[in-house]
């Protein structure tokens, strides 16, 4: 087992060298992100950058002509140089820095025989600012540990530098450029990780809500299973009843209508039980929700009740009806009086001190409602739910078949509009794949 262990502990401490080689020695695009907040500002870093490079470009053109007596075009285009390499970064910041080191070494080379007595070398006074902001795009960029290898690898070269091919004259500045890089390296390192600490928790608030929303979603197709188990366990009920009634109600019943209603029986009762048994569970998960107690579920023949608890509460309530009004199937009564229920519940949370109109049309085929509510004359308390009440108010109309809208009004009030439709059975029934194809 030794033996095996300490190959692949060879093939690790191997591996480790020949990744940070490739990162070191990549030209691949990486640009530097705009600013988020605020969004006018977003391209502010890279027009600084443009205008660093600028005086770079110039600086180093004026120290070779004025300290160092160096003259020509080698003088012009190392000044460009400098200046790429501070603009190359915004775009391939280690390419960039292996042009600054170019650079770099380009004028040690073109001022050693220009060096007077106690002048810097291989440096010259400005050279490692002009180097600066490039090892800073660096370390905004990429992992720390390529920064600390980008540093490093700067300060060998100008170690190195110093000991073979120093003027005697001269002076070094290890020592200053040492401290600048370190301090840059440390600073593009802090932003880099502001910046992912960030991102990583605008992506978690992201996830976090869908995951509510989800949640809540779940909870309240839930609460609406539990709501209607009373009026499909009793519409099961009167089946079976009229199933075991049915052949008392005829002379000399033959036996096939016998076994046939007898089997219709027994169908409902096992309906009926396996109904109980998946309502138990999700009462279960919640025993101390209230929608859970078994009670009659309320209609639209409440509606009077429910606007007077409002009205209590402080709010002026106006309530209308138009047509004819007729008795509902039990789960649009139900679906009717928890969208109303819950705009209104809106209002009193989000509109305090508004006039709210509530009305009711019945028509032909469909239920008409409509909940709106005036701006609010009080400052509105902070609430601390979740704010997807409009989530289970869509789900309640749509699992009927019908449509629900809600949105501001031009007078800075809100309004929650829904049709459902008198036999959801008809108007939720999925269409026929053949009057797909054939529309």
């Amino acid at each position: 087992m030794t033996q095996q262990t300490e190959p692949s502990a060879a093939r690790t401490r191997i591996r480790l060298p020949r990744g940070l080689a490739r990162e070191l020695f990549t030209l691949k695009r990486d640009p530097l992100p705009r600013m988020t907040r605020p969004r006018w500002l977003a391209w502010l870093p890279h027009v600084v950058l443009c205008y660093v490079a600028i005086p770079c470009g110039v600086l180093t053109g004026m120290q070779l002509n004025d300290h160092y007596k160096v003259f020509g075009s080698a003088v012009l285009g190392l000044s460009l140089m400098t200046s790429a390499s501070v603009v190359l970064s915004m775009f391939r910041p280690i390419a960039a820095w292996w042009l600054g080191l170019v650079t770099a070494a380009l004028t040690a080379w073109a001022i050693h025989d220009h060096v007077g007595h106690g002048q810097s070398w291989p440096w010259t006074p400005a050279g490692p600012l002009t180097l600066a902001p490039v090892i800073l795009m660096v370390a905004l960029r990429v992992p720390p540990r390529v920064t600390a290898s980008v540093i490093g690898i700067t300060l060998v070269l100008n170690g190195l530098a110093d000991i073979s091919l120093r003027p005697p004259q001269s002076q070094t500045i290890i020592g200053g450029v040492a401290l600048l890089f370190g301090f840059v390296g440390i600073l593009g390192y802090a932003l880099r990780a502001t910046r992912l600490a960030r991102s990583e928790l605008v992506e978690q608030e992201t996830l976090t809500e869908e995951e509510r929303a989800r949640r809540t979603l779940l909870e309240e197709r839930s609460r609406i299973a539990r709501e209607l188990h009373d009026v499909v366990a009793h519409h099961m009920s009167v089946i079976s009843i009229q199933a075991q009634v049915a052949p008392h109600l005829v002379e000399n019943p033959s036996e096939e209508l016998k076994e046939n209603l007898a089997g219709i029986r027994e169908n409902a009762l096992e309906a009926l039980t396996e109904l109980r048994r998946v309502l138990g569970v999700l009462r279960s998960e919640q025993p101390d929700d209230p929608a859970t107690r078994q009670h009659p579920q309320p209609t639209l023949a409440e509606l009077d009740c429910l606007v007077d608890n409002v009205r209590g509460a402080g709010l002026e309530v106006t309530t209308e009806i138009a047509g004819i009004r007729r008795p509902l199937t039990p789960g649009v009564e139900l679906t009717a009086y928890r969208i109303v229920q819950e705009a209104l519940s809106n209002a009193l949370r989000h509109a305090p001190g508004s006039r709210v109109e509530v009305g009711v049309a019945y028509g032909p085929r469909d239920l008409h409602l409509c909940v709106a509510n005036t701006a609010p004359t009080r400052p509105v308390p902070p609430s601390p739910g979740a704010g997807h009440g409009l989530l289970g108010m869509r789900e309640r109309a749509g699992m009927l078949g019908g449509e629900l809208a809600a949105g501001p009004r031009p007078d800075g009030g809100y309004e929650v509009s829904a049709v459902l439709p008198m036999d959801p059975q008809e108007q939720s029934a999925v269409p026929d794949p053949e009057t797909k194809r054939a529309t």
